[in-house]
């Protein structure tokens, strides 16, 4: 688990890669290597959990994120993550 210290003053450079940000975050979301991605309500704090097998391998993917020159990250190696899967209803064909 990564935990990102934010800026407390977001500048226009950092509302502008904004839109780069939740792109890689989708892109790494889609090809499994990010499980869950949480912003506190006070935009202070990013919680981002990776599946990744090395925290070399956690350094590299951060390193790619377009805000991260404004994160001050704190890895956290997890025993387990928990969470609960989406319920989508099952639909019928016929």
């Amino acid at each position: 688990m990564v935990e990102f210290d934010l800026p407390v003053e977001m500048n226009d450079e950092f509302m502008r890669k904004i839109p780069a940000q939740r792109l890689k975050v989708n892109e790494l979301m889609e090809n499994g290597k990010i499980l869950s991605y949480s912003l506190s309500a006070d935009r202070q704090k990013l919680w981002c959990i990776l599946k990744v097998e090395s925290e070399l391998e956690v350094m590299e993917l951060i390193a790619d994120f377009p805000l991260i020159k404004y994160m001050d990250p704190t890895i956290n190696e997890l025993m387990f993550h928990h969470m609960v899967a989406a319920r989508i209803p099952l639909f019928s064909l016929n």
